[in-house]
């Protein structure tokens, strides 16, 4: 009897474990596979997508992180095959991290889908899972321009039947706002970032301008701009290894073509992917980044299989040059230091380039028959390969000397709460102190005359530097320059840099002069000063003498004179961001 009973527990467990046992109910076919290339799914279908895999395949895990401008949270799919859980400071010790970001423009939806059925491959052993790399995605980075849905936004693309759109619910372009962080979108995805630290970062998206074979272009980081071994790496190993493991697999690819309204044959230089862009932005921290731009005009079918062909080679070049990738990261983190010359600005070096064989199309001028003016038009019965310049090397045109630290007053609260997102280290003062700064004067800039992206942006600004004794005030922030966020520091904090925090109109208060004069009080004392100061009264004739403008100006002179006196306000043209450097 007792047998028999311990007989019947034995089968109740048993059946017990073959109800918990996760059982596959849940159709992993896509939207994009139903429809035969044809569709891409929404914003709801891919969430519930991800959902499923997640609740099915142990390997797979979903969650919800910060806001975005829509309302809704981002969502991050993390494909982790160790036996370690999700926990990314532990992963990051041994692991490599590949981080794909899918749907920043949502009309360019390829990545979407393509990452849906990577993961889902992945979790079910179609693709062999990688031994050293876990894998990050955002499904749909923009969700407002996802949701907002239309079959006709993108008048050059060939499919897929109907996509979303490329601002965000606040008509921002989340490719133009990593540095500024204006929207909720960008401010979340600094957090994902810093979470995960990735190694490679992946962008996808879908090209505009020139007509050419190659359904699949790269856009890796700008190599110089990166430095030092993880610029060497990116642009002698990772990009070729690319190429070569693409063409194995009959995919033929090639750098994006950056040119608009030519054809390509003449050459065409490198995209230079500054902070505003996600590459440039990851790049700050030490992250080989690319973007895979696919074709516009090929079909949809063939531009998500290539995207998904791009994005399984980037995980074996990650997976395989793994320890190589850790020890270049280790290297890099010594490349910049206090007193060394970092660039702010680049050009296109004019010595050296790369040859390339390109496979394009003729084109030809031919007379419009809509305005009677010329117009291109590629014939893809004429398809060409012949060698073309490719100008993929640049060169600094204007540096600045790396601080040892910065001192940030602390009134601008809003740019350290953008100092926060990005895992900055600094401390308060603890008392009012006399600090020896290098103190900035904006001496000149030029201002965007139409709006972009929220802004009427800054550029070509210049600045006169001297030394100065300070004394800031208890709760001023003191920010050292050695340490994990060094590059975004300078890229923001010194305005030169092309996306400062200046130059995105952060600083503009300290353009506009609060205080005046009224000219009938101020003549009288104008005078006075000129009669008390010889060496001004010399300065004042000799701008006199040369300067036509000036001399028929009376309020110019009264507002020059008044610039040279202690009635002149210290705050106006006063950059608040100090340098300690020594």
């Amino acid at each position: 009897m007792k047998k028999l009973f311990v007989l019947a527990l034995l089968l109740v467990a048993c059946k017990k474990n073959k109800v918990d046992k996760p059982e596959v109910s849940y159709n992993f076919t896509t939207v994009f596979e139903q429809s035969e290339g044809q569709k891409t799914a929404t914003y709801q279908e891919t969430i519930t997508y991800y959902n499923a895999l997640a609740e099915t395949y142990p390997q797979i895990l979903l969650q919800e992180i910060g806001e975005t401008d829509a309302g809704k949270p981002l969502h991050v799919a993390t494909f982790n095959s160790t036996d370690t859980p999700t926990d990314f400071e532990v992963l990051r010790q041994k692991q490599q991290i590949l981080f794909i970001n899918n749907g920043i423009h949502p009309g360019e939806p390829d990545g979407i889908d393509a990452t849906m059925m990577l993961f889902r491959d992945l979790a079910q052993g179609k693709i062999e899972s990688p031994s050293n790399t876990v894998i990050v995605t955002i499904p749909i980075y923009n969700v407002g321009g996802s949701l907002n849905r239309n079959a006709n936004s993108r008048t050059n693309q060939n499919g897929p039947e109907t996509y979303g759109f490329r601002g965000n619910a606040r008509n921002y372009d989340l490719n133009r706002d990593f540095i500024k962080s204006d929207t909720k979108n960008a401010q979340t995805f600094a957090e994902i970032f810093h979470m995960v630290q990735p190694d490679v970062f992946i962008d996808t998206h879908v090209s505009n301008g020139a007509d050419y074979q190659y359904t699949l272009t790269h856009l890796f980081t700008q190599h110089n701009k990166l430095g030092g071994p993880l610029g060497n790496y990116i642009h002698k190993t990772m990009m070729p290894t690319l190429e070569e493991k693409l063409a194995k697999k009959s995919w033929d690819i090639t750098p994006y073509v950056n040119v608009f309204n030519r054809t390509p044959e003449r050459g065409f230089t490198q995209f230079l992917d500054s902070p505003r862009y996600s590459t440039g932005y990851t790049s700050l921290f030490n992250t080989l980044g690319m973007m895979v731009e696919t074709h516009m005009l090929k079909p949809y079918k063939q531009r998500v299989e290539g995207t998904y062909e791009l994005l399984k080679s980037m995980i074996e070049i990650t997976d395989e040059q793994s320890s190589e990738i850790k020890a270049l990261q280790r290297e890099q983190q010594n490349l910049w230091y206090a007193g060394a010359s970092y660039p702010l600005q680049w050009e296109v070096d004019s010595i050296k380039s790369s040859t390339r064989e390109f496979k394009g199309y003729e084109g030809h001028t031919i007379a419009s028959n809509f305005t009677g003016a010329e117009r291109l038009k590629y014939n893809r019965d004429e398809p060409y390969t012949r060698p073309i310049a490719y100008q993929d090397y640049f060169t600094a045109k204007d540096s600045v000397t790396i601080p040892k630290a910065y001192v940030i007053s602390q009134g601008w609260h809003h740019v350290i709460s953008l100092l926060n997102r990005n895992n900055v280290q600094y401390q308060t003062l603890s008392k009012d102190t006399l600090i020896t700064v290098e103190s900035y004067k904006i001496s000149n800039y030029d201002t965007r005359k139409t709006p972009y992206e929220g802004h009427y942006a800054h550029y070509n600004t210049q600045v006169s530097s001297t030394l100065i004794n300070k004394t800031f005030r208890k709760g001023d922030y003191l920010v050292p320059t050695d340490q994990y966020a060094q590059r975004y520091l300078i890229e923001t904090l010194e305005p030169m840099a092309v996306d400062s925090f200046f130059n995105w109109n952060f600083f503009d208060t300290i353009l506009q002069q609060k205080e005046g004069f009224s000219p009938y009080v101020w003549e009288d004392k104008a005078e006075e000063l000129l009669n008390n100061n010889p060496n001004l009264q010399m300065e004042f004739n000799v701008k006199v003498s040369y300067d036509e403008a000036f001399t028929n100006n009376w309020y110019a002179q009264l507002d020059w004179l008044h610039k040279q006196s202690k009635y002149y306000e210290k705050a106006h043209l006063q950059y608040p961001v100090y340098r300690i450097t020594e």
